[in-house]
């Protein structure tokens, strides 16, 4: 490894009177982008003219020395723009023109934004929307760029990465699985209606938080299947979460596996189906605190985990008491009169009560519904509104590779873009540094 030595004065204007350490700082601030560049510069310059004596030395005769590029090409970096006017070759033997330099630092060909230049304004455009991330980047770093370069970026670098790969190693028990509605958008921005977006998170058990193993556009549940099968060891699965949506205990269910319903969904959905039935209010308020009134329909977390085996009596009596208000409901809902709310009912009653049958039988509290482990992807939810209001389907499950690891796996994001490849670095070995005034040297 060779050492190289840079040499650097730098000269600055010190008002009389008034400075102060904020002051000081923010006159250095401003002029890093001219520092930096001058480093970069330097560093090219003497980088490249290597470069090129190790060429000629290499094949003599082949190459000849062409002058420099007619106007500097800008790089935008994370240390400011660097203006460089690249040395050429001319190549004797294929004919045209070699730029050494670009050629050995592998810098891009027409990009003029480099890829760790990009970080920033990429993963601000998680929390908000992409002209908003290149205003706050422009504003706190003074980088400039276009919203449209953002967006065309993280579509490259979400394409490039893939955070769902086989995770058969490790043992999840638990699935959730769950939906929202999106609106999508054609190429051309034509409207295309709402569409479903759906998610599947999993959890190692009851001390372990739930992380996203797959996000899908228009993608019904038995395909999610199968793709889930593929990605994780699905007979590991011990219980399925959900609001019980149509299809998915059809399609996700495998035999020997638990479903638990979420009794708040199952509250909420409840006077629908009655509506769908011909109930008004006034009929379906004592049908409605008929299932209020059901144990289950009300019982906590918190409740649960304050279980002890020597309450194994009362629990008992609470699955027994539950049973029977699952009973006394079905007898108010009459089959003719109340056909869907009755159905409803009936196919409720095991999933709902999940977690107290898994508690007596194994002494394990799992969640009693969904809502806790779906406010966290709730935020996903809300960003999706708030970064655009319409969304191409390829475009919204490359930004929700980017989310899953701002939001999800935050401690992945900073290893993903400066340590993913091991690529060789300068390392600084030290630095020496001086100031004089007029008529003095002090060391600093």
């Amino acid at each position: 490894m060779s050492e190289i030595t840079i040499d650097l004065r730098l000269v600055f204007k010190i008002p009389d009177s008034g400075l102060t350490i904020n002051g000081l700082i923010r006159g250095l601030k401003e002029a890093s982008s001219e520092i930096h560049g001058a480093m970069v510069s330097t560093l090219m310059k003497a980088l490249e003219e290597r470069v090129i004596e190790q060429k000629l030395e290499q094949e003599p005769g082949r190459y000849q020395r062409n002058g420099h590029q007619s106007q500097p090409r800008k790089l935008r970096t994370s240390l400011g723009v660097i203006a460089y006017r690249f040395a050429q070759l001319r190549d004797r033997q294929q004919g045209g023109t070699v730029v050494p330099l670009v050629e050995a630092l592998s810098i891009p060909a027409y990009d003029h934004y480099l890829e760790e230049t990009m970080e920033p304004s990429i993963g601000l455009s998680v929390h908000l929307s992409y002209r908003r991330a290149t205003s706050e980047v422009e504003r706190i770093q003074g980088q400039s760029m276009s919203h449209t370069t953002v967006h065309s970026r993280l579509q490259e670098f979400a394409q490039s990465h893939s955070p769902f790969g086989e995770r058969k190693a490790i043992t999840f028990r638990y699935l959730l699985v769950d939906g929202t509605k999106v609106h999508l958008q054609g190429p051309s921005g034509q409207d295309l209606g709402q569409a479903e977006m759906r998610w599947a998170l999993a959890s190692l058990g009851p001390s372990s938080p739930f992380e996203p193993v797959g996000f899908w556009i228009n993608t019904d549940w038995a395909e999610i299947r199968k793709e889930l099968e593929e990605r994780l060891d699905y007979q590991k699965i011990e219980i399925l979460f959900s609001d019980g949506g149509p299809g998915i205990e059809e399609n996700l269910l495998r035999a020997g596996m638990d479903h638990q319903r979420c009794p708040w969904h199952g509250k909420r959905d409840f006077p629908y189906l009655l509506y769908a039935d011909g109930a008004k209010k006034p009929e379906q308020r004592p049908l409605l605190e008929k299932l209020k009134s059901i144990p289950a329909m009300h019982f906590t977390k918190a409740q649960l985990e304050q279980l002890r085996p020597e309450d194994r009596p009362f629990l008992e009596e609470i699955a027994q008491k539950t049973q029977q208000g699952f009973q006394d409901l079905l007898n108010a809902l009459d089959p003719e009169k109340y056909p869907k709310a009755r159905t409803y009912i009936q196919n409720l009653i095991n999933p709902v009560t999940t977690f107290l049958t898994w508690w007596l039988n194994k002494g394990e509290v799992i969640p009693l519904n969904t809502n806790a482990i779906e406010s966290a992807f709730s935020q996903v939810c809300n960003r999706i509104k708030k970064v655009g209001k319409r969304w191409s389907e390829q475009g919204l499950l490359n930004w929700l590779k980017v989310a899953f690891y701002k939001i999800f796996k935050p401690e992945l994001w900073t290893p993903l873009w400066h340590n993913e490849k091991e690529f060789p670095k300068i390392k600084l070995l030290s630095v020496q540094a001086s100031c004089y005034w007029s008529g003095g040297i002090t060391q600093i």
